[in-house]
């Protein structure tokens, strides 16, 4: 039912490669999910996260310090090594120190023809995230019609608008079907599926999974004997340790991270100017920890999510050396855990440990199922 999103998911590259000589349109690697795919889709152009090969690399040392996280090294190691050789252009919205790192050293070392660094607010909370933000999309979309040549009018923008909003609803409805006492599908399937989103034509994905939504409810295999965890933290697709977990007893039912739920939560809401309605749908969405300060205000969703869903417990995930992340971890276990939600913190490299996080895994699931009797 899933293999087309696990076929997008290990082949992406060969689809963007294809989707490309198909239509004659371009390419552009997107290195935050803060970057407005609304107004690239809207210009007919593909935007597609760029990720790591969660493979031990050697050739960033001398553009990236060695304690800057392991996905930014890898993300980079992927552009050095052409691997996103397709790319017609880059672009990244104002994320945290290391990432943007990565992005500058790419812009300098890996052939492109368009690059754009969108400032974006690091305080989304303010009054006036939302002005700021305007302005600077509007630059951004300017930046975009003078690279394709092609003025985007209003109906441009709400194609856009509406091919991107209708894969999120998709998605919230696939990610519906995991609430219930007896989930229709794996937590490894619905990486599949929200990972692929991110470079899989909209439209194309959107279509695709509103087949496999129409026979879900009949669908016979089961998914609910495992205790149900949440995923909460930096970037992952992992999906062998994703694997990992749901082999020794837990069902990952839902998520809170840039590669998950952070990325397509909430749609972008109708309004008469359509620049403002974009800048308002990426400071309002699920906060990164990297624009969440002072208030912290994703605490509450985090904690409505584990509710909603119905989870035993917590795997907190962090990206060695990932400053937003660590800055939140201590205040997150203790905002959860005194909420009644158990977790269990996990460090990620390039490569897992998994020998290692297995064995953590199975002793926190011992522990819920130990609390569960008592």
């Amino acid at each position: 039912m899933f293999s087309q999103f696990e076929t997008w998911y290990r082949d992406r590259h060969d689809y963007a490669r294809r989707w490309k000589e198909r239509t004659g349109g371009k390419v552009f690697g997107c290195f935050c999910s803060y970057v407005p795919e609304e107004i690239l889709v809207a210009a007919d152009i593909l935007p597609v996260r760029v990720l790591g090969n969660h493979e031990p690399q050697d050739v960033t040392e001398q553009h990236l310090f060695g304690m800057f996280c392991p996905f930014c090294r890898d993300v980079l190691a992927q552009g050095l090594k052409g691997r996103y050789e397709y790319l017609d252009g880059i672009t990244i919205a104002q994320s945290c120190i290391h990432l943007r790192q990565t992005y500058r050293s790419w812009e300098e070392n890996v052939p492109h023809d368009f690059t754009y660094y969108l400032p974006h607010p690091m305080h989304v909370a303010s009054p006036h995230a939302v002005p700021y933000l305007y302005e600077e999309l509007k630059k951004f979309r300017a930046a975009v019609e003078q690279f394709t040549g092609k003025p985007l009018s209003d109906d441009d923008l709400d194609r856009g608008i509406r091919l991107v909003n209708e894969n999120r609803a998709a998605l919230h409805e696939l990610y519906a079907h995991r609430k219930g006492p007896v989930p229709k599908l794996s937590g490894l399937e619905a990486m599949w599926v929200t990972v692929s989103s991110m470079w899989v034509d909209k439209e194309e994905h959107t279509a695709e999974l509103r087949k496999v939504l129409a026979q879900l409810d009949e669908r016979e295999e089961q998914f609910g004997d495992g205790t149900r965890l949440m995923l909460v933290g930096s970037e992952n697709d992992d999906t062998d340790f994703i694997r990992m977990v749901e082999a020794v007893g837990a069902t990952v039912v839902t998520d809170d991270h840039c590669t998950g739920t952070r990325y397509f939560w909430n749609e972008t809401p109708e309004l008469d100017d359509r620049i403002e309605a974009i800048a308002k749908r990426y400071v309002e969405r699920p906060a990164c920890p990297a624009k969440d300060h002072v208030a912290r205000t994703r605490f509450p969703h985090i904690l409505k999510l584990a509710r909603d869903f119905d989870v035993a417990g917590v795997i907190l995930i962090q990206q060695k050396f990932c400053d937003p992340h660590e800055a939140d971890m201590v205040p997150l276990r203790s905002y959860l855990e005194e909420n009644g939600f158990p977790t269990l913190f996990l460090e990620f490299d390039v490569t897992v440990p998994m020998g290692q996080f297995r064995i953590r895994t199975e002793a926190f699931l011992e522990m819920l199922m130990e609390e569960d009797l008592f």
